[in-house]
């Protein structure tokens, strides 16, 4: 019997969302190799953010993410990136999700290794967070990413913060990176009809975990600059608990307080079918809803 094929998705950000060729490079390594295929990437000139998306055999995604890394670690320099995400190094975050024939506990090992080979090979300091953490503290990457590129130098410094790999010191034009195992995550942005950035960061102060909020939502405000309006920028990183539509729900209420509309929503990367027909399902009222009605669903099967 043939063995079974083992798939990993990698959904890294990249701290480059503006320039269009050093977009392409970085992409790059994800075309065209066997192993591995890139499902999607996105990026936001506001944020100055890519998001890649890619799925692979664990051999062959390691090839291409090293090398994509490397890729950033030349072109990008943080000394003069601007953007309104929080970010701490030109490889901001890599996030590994088990997807097919791999347990937590293998993705775990291998965000070490690639963790380790990213030290060894770029000079990189990395934190592991999520499943990955050494620690509770550094289990939330905000709590990482804190102090952002800026205060970073700084903050290593500190004996309670010194990198899993690498020096006490950052990357002099990379910064620092995060790199993990983790559920899979919905980035989930809602859009509102104002410019004031005080109003957003006070309903994502009151819809975050961290404040008393959804338990499985991380969120910040967000100013879009070109279009004159504010988000409300999430992370969803469990939907099977917190579900979207109560996220939405919440950031409306909230915003009601202050006579602001919500004025449209956004999903950054890929998102599991399921987690759309749980919100379609709560604003459509159907009763009795299975994922097996789904006709792509038995179609996969």
């Amino acid at each position: 019997m043939a063995s079974l094929k083992k798939m990993i998705e990698c959904v890294p950000n990249f701290s480059e969302g503006r320039n269009l060729d050093k977009i392409e490079q970085i992409v790059n390594p994800f075309r065209g190799k066997e192993g591995v295929k890139l499902l999607d990437y996105q990026r936001d000139e506001d944020h100055n953010r890519l998001v890649v998306t890619a799925l692979g055999e664990p051999a062959a995604m390691k090839q291409a993410v090293m090398k994509a890394i490397g890729v950033a670690v030349d072109l990008i320099d943080m000394r003069r990136h601007e953007g309104q995400h929080p970010r701490m190094g030109a490889i901001d975050v890599v996030p590994f999700i088990p997807i097919k024939n791999v347990s937590m506990t293998e993705a775990v090992d291998f965000s070490k290794d690639i963790a380790k080979g990213v030290f060894e090979k770029y000079g990189l300091p990395v934190f592991l967070y999520e499943k990955s953490a050494t620690s509770v503290e550094r289990q939330n990457l905000a709590a990482i990413r804190k102090g952002q590129f800026e205060g970073m130098a700084e903050k290593l410094k500190d004996p309670q913060w010194q990198p899993d790999f690498g020096p006490k010191e950052i990357h002099p034009t990379a910064g620092v990176t995060a790199i993990g195992a983790r559920m899979p995550l919905v980035a989930f942005n809602v859009n509102l009809d104002t410019d004031d950035l005080d109003i957003a960061d006070a309903i994502a102060h009151r819809v975050r975990h961290i404040s008393g909020g959804l338990r499985f939502c991380k969120a910040i405000g967000v100013a879009l600059r070109e279009r004159g309006i504010v988000q409300v920028s999430m992370n969803m990183t469990d939907y099977t608990k917190t579900a979207l539509y109560r996220a939405l729900e919440l950031v409306r209420i909230e915003a009601r307080r202050y006579g602001v509309n919500i004025i449209g929503s956004e999903i950054i990367g890929l998102v599991p079918m399921e987690a759309l027909i749980d919100t379609a399902v709560y604003f459509m009222g159907i009763e009795n809803f299975s994922l097996e009605q789904v006709l792509e669903t038995r179609i996969m099967e």
